[in-house]
């Protein structure tokens, strides 16, 4: 079925390339011009898939005749892509956790030991997942972690400070931050990672504190936002082994 084609209009005068077209039922937005051709760079161009064909136009054609008003309609993935991220990103895999619990731990063997008062037992606990988490920072990948802590701290937020020992054996460099901190500094109430400092994965949870899904961001706009969050976040949390030993100084 031929697409509804709407010409928004050509920065060119006369022999109408390039210019920008937008699809009426889908509102998409082609773009045509003329072709990137040098192969060095075309080299330098990343991710560019089979059957693509880089164009160039001037900045003023997007600004004058793309879409001003975008409804971005959620980008939701499966777990199993989502768990893909993890060995596909190139250097540094960051997440802030903002949450009072999390129903998922509350299910498992270790937190009922610490539910129990139990000195928590991380020995071969989610093996595969650490292994993992081994490899990818042997090839010299960072993963690093904020988690945000009420005061008096939850019992979820007191088993997460004594997980850390567990992620940090694996590789990961975890944080914790005072939410009255995080307030002070407007980070986002929500829980993402983000990659690269090129992709967000937002997760959503239900109000039973359920991972319900995962919401995959990759709009610069959007990508800088989180960002700027976790550079604000990162500059003033504090080790969690410093952490600890203030809140047991207390």
């Amino acid at each position: 079925m031929a697409r509804r084609l709407r010409f928004n209009g050509t920065g060119s005068g006369v022999n109408g390339c390039p210019a920008v077209h937008e699809d009426l039922d889908t509102g998409e937005v082609i773009i045509h011009g003329p072709a990137l051709t040098d192969p060095d760079d075309i080299a330098r161009l990343r991710r560019l898939g089979e059957g693509e064909v880089p164009v160039v136009v001037p900045r003023e054609l997007l600004i004058d005749f793309g879409p001003k008003e975008v409804t971005r309609v959620p980008d939701i993935i499966g777990l199993d892509e989502f768990d893909r991220l993890f060995t596909q990103f190139e250097h540094t895999a960051w997440r802030l956790e903002t949450r009072r619990r999390y129903a998922s731990d509350e299910v498992t063997d270790t937190y009922a030991q610490f539910s129990r008062g139990e000195p928590l037992n991380w020995e071969g606990v989610d093996t595969e997942w650490c292994a993992e988490r081994r490899e990818q920072t042997a090839l010299g990948k960072r993963f690093e972690r904020v988690r945000i802590v009420d005061n008096p701290p939850t019992p979820g937020q007191l088993y997460l400070l004594d997980n850390a020992r567990r992620n940090s054996a694996v590789g990961e460099d975890i944080r914790n931050l005072w939410r009255a901190d995080a307030e002070r500094l407007q980070l986002p109430d929500e829980d993402f990672w983000i990659f690269d400092s090129r992709l967000v994965a937002r997760l959503n949870f239900d109000e039973a504190d359920n991972l319900v899904s995962v919401e995959l961001i990759t709009e610069p706009v959007e990508v800088n936002r989180y960002a700027q969050a976790r550079d604000g976040a990162w500059h003033y949390a504090v080790p969690y082994e410093e952490f600890a030993a203030g809140l047991a100084a207390k």
